[in-house]
Parts: C-alpha cells; structure tokens; sequence
C-alpha cells in the first residue's frame, strides 16, 4: 500500500514509523512552515493532572504518555525521555488539594503515575524554586525532547524505505496529492481560513470558549486567560519564507527531514528538482499538474497541525482547526547539573523544566494571534516575570534562545483524529499535549490507513464527513 504523509511533525513522524514498520510504501511531505509546533514544545508528559471533566481528552493523552517506554526501546536511541517527575506547586497549599483529590482518583487506573505525595521543601528538588511554595510530587512524570522523538521517528522509517519529498502539499477534490516548490496561491488564503475557525471557536467568548478543547479545568494553562481581549498579532500567512526564528535544540539535533534523509544517504526529493520528469523507483510520481507533481498514494494521512484546514478544504470540508501560539525561553545554568530536575507545573503560569547542558526551559504563553509565529517583546516579558515568580532563583540564569510554535487547536472538542473520506485520515488538534500524545496518535493514524481496528475508540476525535 502506498501512502502519503502530509506534515513531518511529531504526529506525521508516528504515522510514517509506524507504516513502515507494517510494510506500506511511504512518502512524507514536509512543508518547512515556520511556527509549527513540534520544535517549540517544552516536553511535558503528566496528562494525570489534566482534564478532570473530559474523559476523551485524557484517554487520548494518558494513553500516549502509557506508550512512550516502549517506543523509547523499539527506538533504541536517546531522544531525551526522562522519568523526572513533576511538581505541583501553589502558594496556598489549599490549592493543591482538588488536583490531589484528582489524582487519587485516577491512580488505580494509571498506577504508572507513582505514589503522590508532599514536598515540605520544592527547592531541594528545584534549587531555583521560591521558598514560600508548597507542592506534591508526581512521580512517574516525564520530560521528553521533542526534535529528537520526531527525528528518531522519521530515520527508523526512512531506515525501513519511507522518502521524505519537501514542499507544499495540497489535495486535489479526488484526494489526489500534489506536492509544490512554493506555496501555492491558496497558501495565501491560511490566515483567513484560521480567523474564520477561531472565530468559530471563540464566538460567544465566555461561556462557548471555556468548552474549546475541554481545557478550562485542567491543572495546565492551555487556554488564553483573558479571553475577551482582542488578538493584537497581525494574522501572517506561515508560509516557509515567513521571518525565521530559532528552533531546534542549541546542539542543532533538531534536523530538518531533508537532512535527516541526507545523513542515511536516502534523497530527499526537493520538487522543484523534479520537474515532474519520469518516475521515481517506486513508480509513485505520475507528473506535473497545475504547478504541482502529483504522487501517486492509496491513502493519505494529514497531519499538517495548524495547516491542516487549509490542505483539506479542496474535498469540501471546513475543518475549524485554528494555530494557538506558544512562546517559550531556554536558559542555561553554567555549571549546574539540571538533567534531573523534576518538571514544574504551577496551577497558573509558566511550566519549568530541566534538561541535560545545564539547560532549563520556561514558558509558555498561550495567545490566539493566528498564524504569527513570531517571538515578542510582552511574549518574553510574560514569560520571564512569571518564571521568575516561581523561581527567583533563575534570576542569573543566561537566556540561551527563544522559541515560538503555533500549537493546532481543534474548535468544537478534543483531538481531530479519524477518515475525512475514504482515502484520507486527518490527525491534528492536539493543542498543548501534543509531544505526549503525538507518536501514539500518529500509530492511530496509521492503523486507519491501513483498514486496520485502531488501538482505542475514536469515535470522539472524528471528524463529520463531507
């Protein structure tokens, strides 16, 4: 079976590792959007401590962080997956005890949560942490890089024969897919068509917001905390020639698909090379059609985060996925060792946690700007005066980079996981848990594309049909 991955992401990667891995022929098209989400994620997996009042939600993410020890050893290669724990910290130990309660409900059925309990002293666990919080411990938490699972994932598929082609992806109204140099002319239509789905998303803000994902009483911030404020971003189109950030680790493991294909000696085929001049050795390009190559494919699974709205309009469909943007910092310690330092999760505010190079993440903010993936001035200012809020303690601390991700959020609920038509599987609207539960959402793409029973029901993630 031939299929086509559209988005290279941490979603795409899980689809294209897990189809090779069932023999299907493979092509991932990678966009190369500035903004997308995966390599601005801060690495979180704690899904026990969120969404109290939605069981689809925490079925997908618990599921997806019950997935990573295994994935870590079919992957044989360290991509910064760390059982570290987490820290639940507030300045009124009042304020821990609904998420205690919660937690302590949830146990039985997630033991690999560990035993919860207090931490008289966070700081001894944290150094740079307040003295006047209190906090518990989650034990089984973990952090994870996000660049090195989705490369890792993409150079065991590509081990296995998937090819990554660079360029835009659009479909045609059959599900046909072409592949462009540069962004089509409708790439210029996607701030238009995120307004429209946040709007949707947001009309009646107030009550109808408070519903967007079910996020509003987990112990995470993952929605705007004012939501009646008006956006005050320009609405950039995210198209790959958009104001360039840094992404990636400091140590550039963040790799490109193209350059990961490059180092295991497989061409990436850019599509401006190929000219639509004969076939590739698998016989899967058939041409040039309206300024794009069409490649040949089955099924095709779109996980184009943020984008995917615009790549699945030509079949008719008006999916109301919309970018949340998401600024984060990276700050190094000279000379401290913070590889184990748990992560911290406040009940409002900026998570921290610690990576090995005396690295310490911050963030993030959570704005509804549409597609403007760029890092701000009031962006980093939130940011740094709330962690320093919690962890006076990082006042000296170097600011190493920055990073900014347009996470995808789909409007009416939780994930977008399931077949749009018969010959395409959408996957996207993970909004802030998608490094928890993006190689397990990828792995239920896959098993859809291939006709297969999926690992859990996803009759609450799919979408209505055209």
């Amino acid at each position: 079976m031939r299929v086509v991955v559209i988005g290279s992401g941490i979603v795409g990667a899980g689809a294209a590792y897990y189809l090779s891995g069932r023999g299907a022929e493979v092509t991932v098209v990678d966009g190369g959007y500035q903004g997308a989400a995966t390599q601005a994620g801060a690495g979180i997996v704690c899904p026990w401590v969120d969404h109290p009042e939605d069981a689809a939600w925490y079925r997908l993410t618990s599921e997806g962080a019950r997935h990573y020890p295994a994935l870590v050893e079919e992957l044989g290669e360290d991509i910064g997956y760390a059982k570290v724990g987490a820290l639940l910290v507030a300045e009124d130990p009042a304020d821990l005890e609904p998420v205690r309660g919660l937690l302590r409900r949830r146990h039985a059925d997630a033991p690999e949560m560990g035993d919860i309990t207090d931490v008289p002293t966070p700081s001894e666990l944290f150094p740079p942490l307040s003295d006047t919080l209190s906090a518990i411990l989650v034990p089984g938490a973990a952090r994870v890089d996000g660049c090195s699972v989705r490369d890792a994932l993409l150079r065991a598929a590509i081990a296995k024969g998937a090819q990554v082609r660079t360029g835009t992806a659009t479909l045609t109204p059959d599900g046909d897919v072409l592949v462009h140099a540069t962004p089509p002319p409708s790439a210029q239509g996607r701030a238009a068509s995120s307004s429209s789905a946040q709007n949707l998303a947001t009309s009646g803000r107030g009550t109808e917001s408070a519903a967007v994902s079910g996020e509003t009483t987990s112990w995470r911030q993952a929605t705007p905390l004012d939501v009646g404020a008006p956006d005050t971003a320009p609405l950039d189109a995210g198209a790959p020639d958009a104001a360039p950030h840094d992404v990636g680790p400091p140590d550039a493991a963040a790799s490109s698909p193209a350059e990961l294909t490059s180092d295991l000696g497989t061409p990436t085929r850019p599509e401006a090379a190929a000219n639509g001049s004969g076939p590739d050795r698998d016989g899967s390009v058939r041409g040039e059609t309206n300024g794009g190559v069409r490649v040949e494919a089955d099924m095709v699974i779109v996980a184009a985060g943020a984008w995917t709205g615009e790549v699945c309009r030509p079949l008719g469909v008006e999916l109301p996925v919309f970018p949340r943007r998401g600024q984060i910092l990276h700050a190094t310690l000279e000379g401290v060792d913070t590889a184990w330092w748990p992560i911290v999760l406040p009940r409002v505010g900026p998570y921290l946690l610690g990576f090995p190079d005396s690295r310490v993440v911050v963030g993030a903010t959570v704005e509804d700007v549409g597609f403007a993936p760029r890092v701000t001035m009031a962006g980093l200012d939130e940011v740094i005066e709330a962690g320093l809020r919690v962890a006076p303690g990082l006042a000296n601390a170097t600011v190493a980079e920055t990073r900014v991700g347009l996470r995808p959020v789909y409007a009416p609920g939780p994930a977008l996981i399931g077949p749009l038509t018969d010959r395409v599987v959408v996957a996207t609207g993970l909004s802030a848990y998608g490094l928890t539960a993006g190689p397990f959402t990828g792995r239920i793409a896959a098993t859809l594309a291939l006709g297969e029973t999926p690992p859990i029901d996803i009759t609450p993630y799919a979408p209505s049909r055209p």
